[in-house]
């Protein structure tokens, strides 16, 4: 089994069943800064599982783009437009084979997306390409110190964040640009029953320029 048959199975398995397992609200920073992203923007959600955050900002009036490799949390995802009478465009596919059209966003959000650092940066050079200038990249993912905390996430070091690693993407795409904010920091997570507690968290908002 490939690597990435591995993953989609894994994601499958975990979104089985008709629990939301990071709930269906979105995620609170990413409430908090979505100002950043002006009305009507297209927003492309990597990553977005069973579709809380994809959902909540086409409630917003984003034009969503939603992606991931599970088949299950797209269903879930697709569901909860329903109910929530939106419309997202939902994509299926494996972030580290599929790229977006390069400048066509105004705004990337990524959320609890943790890539192995063998991927991580040729996936997040898609995602900051697939910006136009002047949008904005959301992000807010585990810091390597919630290994330690029982509130969520990969217990594999490679998979968690710094702002480090982050500012190393950045430059290895050959993107510049502006932090808004660039955090690692404790918050409390309350996303269904997958993320509950304190947690230790990096985050980035960032503005491309050029």
């Amino acid at each position: 089994m490939t690597e990435s048959l591995r993953v989609r199975d894994f994601w499958n398995q975990k979104f089985a069943g008709q629990a939301y397992k990071y709930g269906e609200q979105p995620n609170a920073f990413l409430v908090q800064q979505c100002g950043q992203v002006p009305a009507g923007a297209r927003v492309l959600v990597p990553g977005d599982g069973e579709g809380r955050n994809g959902v909540w900002l086409a409630e917003q009036g984003y034009q969503v783009h939603s992606v991931d490799c599970s088949e299950v949390g797209l269903e879930k995802g697709r569901a909860l437009a329903e109910r929530r009478g939106v419309v997202v465009d939902w994509v299926h596919a494996d972030l580290t084979t599929w790229a977006p059209t390069a400048s066509h966003f105004d705004a990337v959000v990524v959320c609890y997306l943790h890539l192995p650092s063998a991927t991580r940066p040729l996936v997040m050079q898609h995602l900051l390409h697939a910006l136009k200038p002047g949008g904005v990249f959301i992000l807010e993912a585990f810091h390597p110190s919630q290994l330690g905390l029982t509130s969520g996430g990969p217990k594999d070091v490679d998979l968690l964040y710094t702002l480090d690693a982050l500012r190393a993407d950045l430059r290895a795409a050959g993107v510049s640009g502006h932090e808004f904010v660039a955090a690692e920091c404790d918050t409390t997570l309350d996303e269904g029953p997958f993320h509950q507690g304190l947690a230790r968290v990096t985050r980035l908002v960032w503005q491309r320029q050029i």
